[in-house]
């Protein structure tokens, strides 16, 4: 979701792009610019990471796991052993490589409970409640890199942790999609009625996936090392308030009903983005209908 288009973009400053992923090679043929190179990659394996990241210059660890509301209780050690491989590997092998920058990718799930998020108040606390198991592993992925800096004085790793991140390329399936494509799903398929999760009470934080492309590679250039960056909207939104964003930017015009049997996920989720700011004069690009329409006319194109 955020490598494809990031990867346009660097192809477009002139780089020389390597791209690595699970997809078959005729899978990422078809979503990647014709001139990168692709590798078909599991870095659970390190000699995998190794080879990805010999004779690079950068290396972007977008590497991830997507899951629903629940997903890091109902399956915790599916998420976490993987993550704990992929970043310990990818680290250890871009160090190895003596690469001149390494963005690490953490989340907004390392935080504890708070109204708004400010980068020093990540370890007060235990990581937010319903994703406490990813957000213990993002925090791990974050020390790797100062362990490296403390005893190999690698002062190579970036870390940004983005807000709640949608756009195209997300994964479409209710099983695993996440709120905004799951909600563009339902509005898109339902005549007179959707359900949502939860009470519609719950602030999240939400940022367009092109958007972090852009961000991404300025935070690559712009940030010291090892010290974390949030990237988020700003501002915060009810998911009562994004179903009828949603509803109106789909044609949606049933009934809008709200299933308090289903988690609602934390009360707030919000960052404070006053240090990407001073350091990368940073801005949300694009406004939430906007990314929302795209998103949209990116799903409805796939069906």
């Amino acid at each position: 979701m955020i490598g494809r288009p990031l990867c346009a973009l660097l192809q477009n400053l002139g780089a020389v792009v390597t791209a690595a992923g699970l997809e078959t090679r005729a899978e990422a043929r078809a979503l990647l610019p014709e001139e990168s190179r692709y590798i078909r990659s599991d870095f659970t394996d390190v000699d995998a990471a190794r080879e990805a990241c010999e004779g690079q210059e950068y290396v972007f660890n977008l590497v991830g796991i997507k899951g629903s509301v629940g997903i890091g209780e109902t399956k915790a050690a599916s998420y976490l052993v993987p993550m704990l491989r992929f970043q310990a590997n990818l680290t250890e092998a871009a160090w190895e490589a003596g690469v001149k920058g390494f963005l690490f990718v953490s989340s907004i799930n390392v935080y504890p409970q708070a109204a708004l998020h400010l980068e020093r108040n990540a370890w007060k606390g235990a990581p937010l409640q319903n994703d406490r198991i990813p957000g213990i592993g993002k925090r791990v992925g974050e020390a790797l890199g100062l362990a490296f800096q403390l005893e190999h004085g690698w002062e190579a790793m970036k870390v940004v942790r983005p807000a709640n991140v949608y756009g195209r390329y997300d994964v479409v399936d209710p099983l695993r999609s996440q709120v905004i494509p799951a909600l563009i799903h339902k509005f898109l398929h339902e005549k007179k009625q959707v359900s949502v999760w939860g009470d519609g009470k719950a602030v999240r934080d939400f940022v367009f996936s092109d958007d972090m492309a852009f961000w991404f590679a300025k935070a690559m250039l712009n940030l010291p090392p090892n010290y974390p960056v949030n990237l988020g909207s700003g501002t915060g939104i009810t998911i009562k308030e994004l179903a009828g964003t949603v509803a109106a930017v789909t044609g949606f015009s049933g009934k809008i009903e709200f299933d308090v049997s289903k988690p609602s996920g934390d009360p707030i989720r919000l960052l404070d983005i006053t240090r990407a700011e001073r350091l990368m004069a940073y801005e949300n690009l694009t406004p939430l209908e906007e990314g929302i329409r795209k998103t949209m006319d990116w799903m409805r194109s796939q069906l």
